[in-house]
């Protein structure tokens, strides 16, 4: 094995990987109204808004649960 070659997690090693979620998309539907309000209509840019700060906010607060669910010396690395 080469000092170049990445490290690669012991066979058996579980891998976290995040579970699914329709916050990304919420996300880019709430800028996508936020910027077509501030061309044609103030609502859409508050609505957008709202939709994007609340997806947003969501999606911090799921991902700090799901990272303290790990074992702290996954968190580590």
């Amino acid at each position: 094995m080469s000092p170049l070659d990445p490290d690669v997690p012991p066979a058996g090693e579980e891998i976290h990987l995040p579970g699914p979620s329709i916050l990304p998309v919420l996300t880019a539907v709430g800028l996508t109204l936020t910027l077509v309000g501030v061309t044609t209509f103030i609502e859409l840019t508050v609505i957008g808004a709202i939709i994007t700060l609340y997806a947003v906010i969501r999606w911090i607060r799921e991902t700090r649960r799901d990272i303290d669910e790990l074992p702290l010396d996954v968190r580590k690395r």
